[in-house]
């Protein structure tokens, strides 16, 4: 079975031991312990990678923590309806925010041609 240090966490996800020490302390990791060492089993690398993931999409640490939750009991239809609410309203919000910046984006675009345009006179 493989195991990882923290320090191999934190070097491969670029990120503190301290970071990875807070996701455990919120419950987002459960590494077994050797004494006073952690032991990181290939299963919360994965949720790891899921948590920086999910931060980087703009999900709170309450709504992973609550995806895993559901993720990690008994998958009914209730759970997984939940799981399907939750998902709907994050690629809601991430869709207004793609055309947001698709609007963004194309005005800065028109502002530097007419910028450009006003240098050539």
């Amino acid at each position: 079975m493989e195991t990882f240090k923290i320090s191999e966490l934190a070097k491969e996800f670029d990120i503190t031991t301290r970071s990875i020490r807070f996701y455990e302390d919120v419950g987002l990791l459960a590494p077994t312990r050797n004494g006073t060492t952690r032991i990181y089993q290939r299963r919360d690398k994965i949720r790891l990678k899921l948590v920086l993931r999910g931060k980087r999409l703009g999900f709170s640490l309450a709504e992973i923590r609550e995806l895993f939750e559901l993720y990690d009991t008994d998958q009914s239809d209730t759970q997984l309806n939940q799981m399907l609410l939750i998902i709907d309203e994050k690629q809601a919000v991430l869709q207004q925010q793609l055309n947001d910046i698709n609007i963004v984006m194309s005005e800065l675009t028109a502002a530097r041609q007419r910028c450009l345009q006003a240098i050539k006179k």
